[in-house]
């Protein structure tokens, strides 16, 4: 797992930890200690943001005496520098940190995370989180799945389709449940002249389309090879190849606008927002947005026909090795676990991993909650396309930019896109 930075930085962190830990002992020195440092990078108005200042009051409350120094930092600051931060004396008891193999299956590599296995077990978070979403939580030298646990997750995401319904109404198009019946629905409103799509081929939406497309001809088996490199994949053979076709097809039909390929993801969101695109393919993170900027009457539902989807776990809260309130650490976890604290999230836009719908007041919030439940019930989450190998992001935005302005046929996309990805599995399982 070290090809995720130099050899000389990785050694380096690796002695910091090893100093740390020997100053604070084997409990991290947690015995006595009436400090909590917490450190997350969600927006103070976000979903997440309202529920965890919960429950932080809520810790407070139950741990008279404990002083809780929250600072919130840049997802950048912490997606950089994770290493050398939580080795530091001003490193934090208990962060948000971003899950999979090139993040939080690093450090807990490294030993730089705390080993929360026991914790799951006696708290019962490996009761209530589902297998998919436990995956980004376990991790067996670096590699997200299996193992011991390092981080727990409390809200989830996932890929879906929006839509408006407003323009659905004034066309006549119903809401699709199977591939075919999406397909129909898009043949309506181009035949009204209506690009029935919104795309960014410059981000990441471009490459989970490609992905969504793929997933309604795979299984399981598939996702366990393709992010968790238990087998050989094939790019010249289905799902990969049904899903680079389909994508190329969509585009020559008019489904999707050739001028999209240059897009960034706010381009396509904005456009979704003005009213003028029926229909976009993306994740949870925008429903708060959609909720507080959209007039008109849009809704959602699952990529028609799929029982596997993009998404997986939010991020993850985790506990460095070297804290010194280990249990104040697991307390808090403890309480963002509650159903108070996951009702919280869920009634603010988010989608909690362990609630129940009924709490939910708005029946739009209800409604992803429920359909994040459909998922997660079935094993359904099938992480994201570019997670598989360290700079694979980049290689799928080159690749299906090419499809979009179809400067390549889907066959030289695949070609383009297999490479990357066998020389970084080749290069992981050297490791």
């Amino acid at each position: 797992m070290r090809r995720f930075r130099s050899v000389a930085v990785a050694a380096t962190v690796a002695a910091l930890a090893a100093t740390s830990l020997a100053a604070c002992g084997d409990d991290g020195g947690d015995s006595e200690a009436n400090v909590l440092k917490l450190w997350h990078y969600e927006s103070a108005n976000s979903a997440m943001g309202i529920a965890w200042d919960r429950a932080i009051e809520i810790f407070k409350e139950e741990h008279e005496g404990v002083e809780v120094r929250f600072e919130r930092k840049a997802f950048e600051q912490i997606q950089q520098n994770a290493g050398m931060i939580i080795n530091s004396s001003e490193g934090p008891d208990v962060m948000e940190y971003n899950k999979g193999n090139a993040t939080a299956g690093l450090l807990s590599s490294q030993g730089l995370l705390t080993d929360l296995t026991e914790e799951a077990t006696e708290r019962g978070w490996d009761t209530a989180l589902s297998p998919s979403l436990q995956t980004t939580a376990r991790y067996d030298n670096g590699v997200m799945g299996s193992g011991n646990w390092y981080g727990v997750p409390n809200y989830g995401e996932y890929v879906m389709v929006y839509y408006n319904r407003d323009l659905f109404a004034e066309h006549g198009v119903t809401v699709p449940t199977t591939l075919a019946e999406m397909t129909v629905a898009m043949d309506t409103f181009v035949a009204k002249g209506v690009t029935p799509l919104g795309m960014s081929g410059a981000e990441y939406p471009a490459g989970q389309l490609f992905y969504q497309l793929a997933l309604s001809r795979a299984d399981r088996a598939f996702v366990d090879n393709y992010q968790l490199y238990a087998n050989p994949v094939d790019f010249t053979a289905d799902p990969l190849k049904y899903g680079a076709e389909t994508f190329a097809e969509w585009v020559d039909k008019g489904y999707i606008a050739k001028d999209s390929a240059s897009l960034k993801a706010e381009d396509m969101g904005t456009g979704f927002i003005s009213g003028k695109t029926p229909m976009i393919v993306s994740g949870s993170w925008w429903f708060g947005r959609f909720k507080s900027e959209i007039s008109f009457d849009w809704d959602t539902f699952l990529f028609p026909g799929n029982t596997l989807h993009a998404g997986s776990s939010g991020n993850l809260w985790v506990v460095p090795e070297t804290s010194k309130a280990k249990s104040l650490a697991y307390d808090f976890i403890d309480i963002t676990m509650r159903p108070e604290i996951q009702a919280l999230i869920g009634n603010n836009g988010g989608v909690p991993v362990a609630s129940d719908p009924a709490t939910i007041n708005d029946p739009k919030d209800r409604k992803l909650i429920e359909d994040f439940n459909t998922v997660s019930s079935q094993d359904g989450l099938a992480f994201y396309p570019d997670w598989p190998v360290p700079g694979y992001y980049d290689v799928l935005v080159s690749g299906f930019q090419g499809l979009i302005n179809q400067s390549r046929s889907p066959a030289q996309v695949l070609d383009a896109i297999a490479e990357p990805y066998q020389d970084g599995v080749a290069e992981i399982k050297r490791d």
